[in-house]
């Protein structure tokens, strides 16, 4: 597996990254052993960045990717993040970037990983009530007493990321970016480049839309959170549908998934972009890792563009009650 770097201190990870969030919530009722099979195995394939937060199953993601990890850690790039405050009941309550919260915060996920120090640190989301600086400088503390190693954002305005970079070297900024989450193009991605700062990519297969195994709302569990996304429900759905079939049609003609093209497409964007695809199951971990081997020509390329181009997607990317969290 390549190796990108995210940063300007060095910061090594595998080209592509390995998202856990759905190991623990969200997307169904995934098994902890099966879960950590696909770490295990996406270990041996290279893919050294695994990707976890402390809200994700409230701290049950970190728990299960510290059992995963214990006896190879000097293998993993560690990310997790803070910031994201729920109850024990997984209720959300709000967002909190206060000094003396994130030293609280990092002590409990060092001690659910199971791990001394964490290599990128990420506030979760932008506390509003808290100026970044006094957030960012309650990070730095943590680098400086060797608890965490590098420093990164998630979901981040450009003037918030120029304001956090003053206080401290950010190594990336997380967000969302895929074949039909395309804003970060527009200022997000240019400021990081700016500044020598790695783009980890998110949701990169749309939230799994994009593989093509989603063609009814019935594809989906129950309780499956996708449910309540704009881009999933009614009409928003059978248009995003037809967008994946057209991507589909380039996908066959390059002989590989949508998912891989998606995938493929994204590594094209810059060898300062990182994505992290997250699966649950060991086959669609090995297909997300044969896509760093589609070469895509500038033929392909445009014919990519054209069928889908910025704002091709339809809904919101969030529900709308979910949009004031994101720093715009």
């Amino acid at each position: 597996m390549q190796k990108r770097t995210l940063g300007k201190n060095g910061l090594a990870v595998s080209a592509i990254g390995l998202g856990c969030m759905g190991m623990s919530e969200f997307y169904g009722r995934p098994e902890d052993e099966d879960s950590i099979k696909t770490i295990h195995r996406a270990l041996d394939l290279g893919i050294d960045f695994l990707d976890t937060a402390d809200m994700y199953g409230v701290g049950r993601n970190e728990t299960l990717i510290g059992r995963a990890i214990r006896d190879r850690r000097d293998r993993v790039v560690l990310a997790t993040k803070f910031g994201n405050v729920r109850g024990s009941d997984g209720s959300f309550l709000g967002v909190n970037g206060k000094p003396d919260y994130i030293r609280s915060a990092c002590e409990a996920s060092l001690k659910r990983l199971g791990v001394e120090v964490i290599d990128l640190y990420y506030q979760h989301r932008v506390d509003p009530a808290t100026p970044i600086e006094e957030t960012v400088g309650a990070m730095a503390e943590l680098v400086r007493e060797g608890k965490v190693r590098h420093l990164g954002l998630s979901e981040a305005a450009p003037n918030t990321i120029r304001r956090a970079h003053a206080v401290h070297p950010i190594a990336a900024l997380q967000t969302e970016y895929s074949l039909w989450s395309r804003e970060p193009e527009d200022g997000i991605l240019p400021v990081c480049r700016e500044l020598g700062i790695g783009f980890v990519a998110y949701s990169p297969i749309g939230r799994g839309f994009l593989s093509g195994k989603i063609r009814s709302i019935e594809d989906l569990d129950p309780d499956d959170r996708r449910r309540i996304f704009p881009r999933f429900q009614g009409e928003n759905f059978q248009r995003n549908l037809d967008l994946v079939k057209r991507i589909e049609q380039i996908a066959a003609q390059k002989k590989c998934r949508p998912s891989q093209l998606a995938l493929a497409w994204l590594l094209t964007r810059g060898t300062d972009i990182v994505p992290i695809p997250g699966t649950t199951k060991i086959p669609h971990l090995e297909e997300n890792v044969e896509a760093r081997s589609i070469r895509l020509t500038a033929a392909d390329l445009a014919s990519i563009e054209a069928v889908a181009p910025r704002g091709a997607a339809s809904g919101l990317r969030y529900p709308e009650a979910h949009m004031p969290a994101l720093n715009r």
